[in-house]
């Protein structure tokens, strides 16, 4: 009996990660150098969906293929990795049309996402709480709506019959109409959960707000955590975090709100700005912003672009901000050599040629840490105790000799 039981072949009860493959274009509005930028934030965007990436492909096109975003020739080659290597689903960097979808599927074979298929499908798992589930959901179902038609496909392949064209159509206007209605339904739980937190930020009294702002994964959540003292899920994916989050803190003798808020994404899927508008009513509403940078990205600069048009977009430009470049123990670069008399470029740029860039010359102040090695904390909570005190003076101006008091301390 022990025999027989050793020979029996174990069941592999392990979850198999799904392989994918994704798909970019260089375009005249996106060189190469971009491109590859895009397509390795896509491949960080499958990994944290839980996915794995076989392979990258990639085209020169002045536009995308109105039939089937890439070439035909590049289409049958991608068919072809498909079908040797058994590919569960092909993922595409920019949002694909119904028809490029229906032209694709076919050709393919195997599930097709698109970025913004797949950044909803990570929020849709990273959302915690009801108001963060019915934004996702929110945008899930708008997203959907005109990509109904793909779905009943298998009815337009019928041919003739009494009636065989006419109950696909109205399956569709069925499914639409059911979509909607859900559309509907959202928004108004939205609008009584936004009723609820505005309640609750007008609770808050008049305390200092002060929003951490950035691109995904950036360690906004890390630093809320060194400095409120708190436990907020903090890993290194992308959309981490969805719920916005707020910590009371005290430093020194003044408290203020500190709210660590969703990081932003280059090509953000639109539905999902829309959905989320009422989350970043905190951003709306802060008094300070601290925009939190990952230089030790190597495209960090287009990072802020990113997120500086974002806060443009929501009306929170103009609010006071501090520059808080953190990673700089990740922070590296190409030394440049002795005898090389050509001008320096951002690849051999080290950290103090970046402090005196445009750094250090805009009127917002610049700030250099490591939340993770905990460098230069200090000095950090030392700039945003003097910017929130002023803040704090003008509100109350008869609160100005406490300060003094605790300053000579």
């Amino acid at each position: 009996m022990y025999y027989f039981c050793s020979m029996v072949k174990l069941h592999d009860t392990s979850v198999q990660k799904e392989k994918v493959v994704i798909v970019g274009l260089i375009t005249g509005r996106q060189d190469e150098k971009l491109a590859n930028e895009y397509l390795d934030e896509l491949e960080f965007l499958v990994d944290t969906s839980g996915a794995e990436v076989w392979e990258r492909f990639s085209q020169r096109l002045e536009n995308p293929n109105t039939a089937t975003f890439v070439g035909t020739g590049k289409l049958k080659e991608i068919a072809d990795f498909v079908r040797v290597h058994a590919i569960d689903a092909v993922i595409f960097d920019d949002e694909l049309t119904p028809t490029q979808i229906r032209n694709i599927e076919p050709a393919l074979e195997c599930k097709i996402l698109d970025r913004t298929n797949l950044i909803l499908d990570i929020f849709a798992k990273r959302a915690q709480t009801a108001h963060s589930k019915t934004q996702v959901e929110l945008a899930q179902c708008k997203y959907m709506l005109p990509r109904l038609t793909r779905l009943w496909t298998h009815l337009e392949r019928q041919q003739g019959g009494i009636g065989t064209r006419g109950p696909g159509e109205s399956q569709i206007e069925t499914d639409k109409r059911i979509i909607l209605d859900r559309i509907s339904f959202l928004k108004v739980q939205l609008e009584k959960i936004d009723s609820q937190m505005m309640v609750q930020r007008r609770n808050r009294g008049k305390m200092v707000r002060v929003a951490l702002v950035g691109y995904t994964n950036v360690g906004k959540s890390t630093i809320l955590n060194l400095i409120s003292k708190s436990d907020v899920f903090a890993e290194n994916k992308l959309f981490a975090t969805l719920d916005t989050t707020v910590r009371k803190v005290v430093i020194g003798n003044l408290p203020f709100l500190l709210t660590d808020t969703v990081g932003f994404i280059r090509k953000l899927p639109h539905h999902l700005v829309e959905s989320f508008k009422s989350t970043l009513d905190e951003t709306r509403e802060a008094d300070l912003l601290i925009h939190v940078v990952d230089i030790s990205h190597a495209g960090f600069e287009s990072q802020v672009e990113v997120v500086n048009k974002t806060l443009e977009e929501i009306g929170a430009a103009d609010k006071p901000m501090i520059y808080l470049f953190n990673k700089i123990d990740a922070f590296t670069y190409v030394e440049k050599e002795e005898d090389d008399l050509l001008p320096s470029t951002k690849e051999n740029m080290n950290l103090e040629d970046w402090k005196h860039s445009w750094m250090g010359k805009h009127e917002n102040i610049s700030l250099f840490i490591s939340a993770k090695e905990k460098t230069n904390i200090e000095e950090f909570k030392k700039v945003i105790y003097e910017q929130v005190k002023d803040i704090h003076i003008r509100r109350f101006p008869f609160n100005d000799f406490l300060y003094q008091v605790f300053d000579e301390e």
